[in-house]
């Protein structure tokens, strides 16, 4: 497609009165917006030529997880007895209430059930985690403010 059959396509949209058209050919994406409070048009050409990249990085990080496991198996083993909490949502885990606060709890500390363990921020909300069991914090996971995912491991309990 070349730059007259484009300016072409732009007069034709801008005449109908369509607020919006995308067209996608084999090599080359066009969109076109026309805003109601000022005639602005933007053409995106985007060549799709970028996708056997991901096959071999994919690849190499299966071949490397691999070892890890087997020598790991003895730890695995050892945490088995451990209760293991989890984040119950996506966000940021902070250990402490706010910047000059003490930290909600740390390792070795004793915990009951119902108790603030930390805070996850989602969304500019400020969510307390709040302890499902009693027992000895063993091993704080995840460092604080750093990004969290759902299901993912934070604290590994005594429960004995």
């Amino acid at each position: 497609m070349d730059i007259k059959e484009i300016q072409n396509l732009i007069k034709f949209v801008a005449k109908s009165g369509a607020s919006e058209v995308k067209l996608e050919m084999d090599d080359i994406k066009i969109t076109i917006k026309t805003g109601s409070e000022s005639d602005t048009t933007i053409v995106h050409q985007v060549p799709a030529t970028h996708i056997p990249q991901a096959a071999p990085i994919a690849a190499q990080p299966v071949a490397t997880e691999a070892a890890p496991t087997k020598a790991s198996e003895p730890a695995a083993t050892e945490d088995s007895k451990y209760i293991t909490i989890k984040s119950p949502i996506i966000g940021t885990f902070y250990r402490k209430p706010s910047p000059d606060k003490p930290l909600f709890v740390e390792v070795g500390q004793t915990i009951a059930e119902g108790d603030v363990l930390c805070i996850i921020e989602a969304m500019k909300l400020f969510n307390e985690i709040e302890s499902e069991v009693s027992g000895k914090i063993v091993k704080i996971l995840v460092d604080d403010s750093s990004p969290v995912e759902f299901d993912q491991p934070l604290f590994l309990v005594d429960p004995s």
